[in-house]
């Protein structure tokens, strides 16, 4: 527990939406902390799609015409987003590839 009251009347909202999370999601076995096995499935849960939720977020990020699809153009435009970022290898994936 990071919070500290020094003399606060409340809570700020943050301390309380933090300790609702921990005990609804992150202490599954109700001990009072998280152990190894908690820990690791906050960090990286397993129902989470990392390689589709960066996809999601290119498309948004990119996608002017907003028709669900990118092109070069696009693509082109936002360089710097795409280069970025750990599924295109932080760039590699685009000098491989002849269609971008």
């Amino acid at each position: 527990d990071m919070y500290s009251r020094d003399g606060e009347a409340e809570e700020p909202e943050w301390v309380k939406t933090e300790r609702e999370q921990f005990l609804e999601f992150r202490d599954k076995n109700r001990d009072g902390k998280m152990d190894k096995e908690e820990t690791k499935d906050w960090i990286l849960p397993s129902d989470y799609d990392h390689a589709e939720a960066e996809a999601r977020h290119l498309v948004y990020e990119s996608d002017r015409d907003k028709n669900g699809k990118l092109s070069k153009e696009e693509i082109v435009e936002k360089y710097d987003l795409f280069v970025g970022i750990q599924a295109t290898d932080f760039g590699e994936a685009l000098v491989r590839h002849n269609e971008f």
